[in-house]
């Protein structure tokens, strides 16, 4: 694989000013798409079988298409850049980012240009202090050289909750509330909604054709707009060229956990998961056997008995699991399980926004119980209690974080049974949760996780004790969001 792949997004170098990018065919993109015209470009994304990078796979042509036939006739679109990466595993589109942020910018202005947009926002959290450097830096450079005329680019730095990465929850921040999911149709009238900006997500109308004045906003994945300048340049032909029918093109991939170290690198997709843990992560650290990965906390585990499972999205679900961000954290022997189990249940507990009151209680019962059975003094009914929480966890869930707990969860339980039997019994080494939390730099061979995590309340809050209260209720009555 990476002796015949040139990488496509992922620069080898940093590019580090416009006359850098420039001299790798930076600018031929917006160049080719304003030949060709907006309906061509969308039919070129189309073409292409492009798919979102963030995790859910949707199509970016159809997605294009829908915003293009829906805009106002009154108020131009908005394009959203999502780059507020905070996936545990996952740090591509940071990294892509601070090697060529031109590149994601141009693939947001042939956005853009396709559904009619004037102004382009990067959505990063605010701890990202450098690549929301590296964006404003990039975006002067290009609106100095006039590429971007008719369209302002914007940096919007927001919070640090997991929910900021959630496509309604970005764009409830770009609109000044809460980062808390809305139930929407597969577009909404986002960043330009017409409104107080007061109004409760919860309460807020579905959008849908002719409801509102406001356009539907587009929001792709940093890392699916770092596709499209090529595809301009060169065609969708060649970006089929590499990858399967259904899933065409390369995947920026994570790895870390158990592996000689952790990297992220750019592989075709169709790629077999254990190609990439070997390539990327240099393999199993000596001595040691992988048993699982897990993309993020939003898939099953994957066995590594199915780790010959080539990364794509069909290809990874009819295997159980889930390509998601591609951010694969990798366990081998030496792990507790049971230490990850409760893991995973804290941060999305501790992450869940509460709206709906299954996922914050039913999460934090879930936790609770698991943190019990890392310490070998599980409450004689957890074992039910857990199941029972499980099963109701998703009634009336809103997003797709509950699905996540209850589907990595029992991925675990079912995954190393005898390790959960083990701690009830007594018979298994006392362990600490493991820290589950999103990535902040991956240098030299390691990932470095954000140490706040473990200290974060269910109420989003760093307090010494926890409120009890439900960040929606907690932000509701006033109180400032940490950022």
């Amino acid at each position: 694989m990476s002796d015949v792949f040139a990488p496509r997004v992922l620069d080898a170098e940093p590019i580090d000013d416009l006359d850098a990018w420039i001299a790798i065919g930076g600018g031929k993109g917006i160049e080719a798409a304003r030949r060709l015209g907006a309906a061509a470009v969308v039919d070129d994304i189309d073409a292409s079988g492009l798919r979102g990078r963030g995790g859910g796979g949707f199509p970016t042509g159809r997605k294009w298409r829908t915003v293009a036939a829906n805009r106002s006739p009154t108020i131009p679109t908005t394009v959203v850049v999502n780059a507020a990466e905070g996936e545990p595993g996952s740090f591509k589109d940071r990294e892509l980012l601070r090697r060529n942020p031109f590149r994601v910018l141009e693939g947001a202005l042939v956005a853009a240009f396709a559904v009619g947009a004037d102004r382009v926002v990067v959505a990063v959290k605010a701890t990202f202090e450098r690549e929301a450097e590296r964006v404003r830096a990039a975006a002067a450079a290009i609106a100095a050289a006039g590429w971007s005329d008719g369209v302002t680019i914007d940096v919007h730095e927001g919070p640090s909750e997991y929910l900021f990465g959630e496509e309604t929850a970005l764009l409830e921040v770009l609109e000044g509330r809460a980062p808390f999911p809305r139930v929407a149709p597969p577009y909404r009238h986002g960043a330009d909604e017409i409104g107080d900006g007061t109004t409760s997500p919860a309460d807020v109308d579905l959008a849908g054709p002719g409801t509102s004045e406001a356009p539907p906003t587009l929001v792709n994945n940093a890392e699916t707009l770092a596709n499209v300048p090529q595809i301009m340049i060169e065609g969708p032909d060649w970006f089929r060229a590499v990858g399967t029918d259904e899933s065409p093109g390369s995947i920026v991939c994570t790895i870390t956990g158990e592996t000689q170290r952790a990297a992220v690198g750019e592989v075709p997709m169709g790629t077999p998961l254990q190609t990439v843990i070997d390539d990327i992560g240099g393999g199993a650290i000596a001595g040691q056997r992988l048993v699982a990965a897990m993309s993020g906390v939003a898939n099953p585990l994957l066995p590594a008995d199915r780790f010959d499972t080539p990364l794509t999205y069909e290809a990874m679900a009819a295997a159980g699991a889930g390509l998601g961000a591609a951010g694969f954290i990798v366990f081998d022997d030496t792990t507790d399980l049971v230490a990850i189990a409760a893991g995973v249940s804290r941060f999305l507990a501790v992450e869940s926004c509460g709206q709906c009151e299954p996922c914050k209680q039913d999460g934090l019962a879930i936790s609770g119980a698991l943190d019990r059975l890392c310490r070998n003094e599980p409450a004689a009914d957890d074992s039910d209690t857990v199941a029972a929480r499980l099963d109701s966890i998703t009634t009336g869930a809103r997003c797709f974080l509950a699905t996540q707990h209850q589907r990595v969860i029992t991925s675990l339980l079912e995954l190393a049974p005898d390790q959960f039997e083990a701690h009830r019994a007594d018979r298994a080494e006392v362990v600490e949760p493991v820290t589950i939390g999103p990535i902040v730099d991956v240098a030299r061979g390691s990932a470095v996780l954000d140490d706040r995590q473990r200290d974060k309340q269910p109420d989003w809050s760093f307090d010494s004790e926890d409120s009890g209260k439900a960040p929606a209720d907690v932000i509701d009555q006033g109180v400032e969001q940490d950022t």
